[in-house]
């Protein structure tokens, strides 16, 4: 199983809708806020401008599609 890690911001309604689907489908990730340091170096050390970000294993996914997330999941 791949490790995921979801970078999130506060009222950002495409992280929501990235949160709501992993939790529905039961895959085990860390939260992370974007706005919080950990956060904020971990997303600079990624070069990621803007999120969601989905770290899944060694792959980044930046914005959240259903579809790229299971592909990339499942690759």
């Amino acid at each position: 199983m791949k490790r995921l890690v979801l970078y999130v911001a506060d009222k950002c309604p495409h992280c929501k809708d990235a949160q709501r689907y992993l939790d529905s489908k039961g895959y085990p990730y860390r939260l992370t806020n974007a706005k919080m340091q950990r956060g904020r170096k971990e997303l600079q050390a990624m070069g990621a401008r803007s999120i969601p970000v989905l770290k899944i294993g060694d792959q980044i996914m930046v914005g959240w599609n259903q579809k790229n997330f299971e592909k990339m999941y499942q690759s």
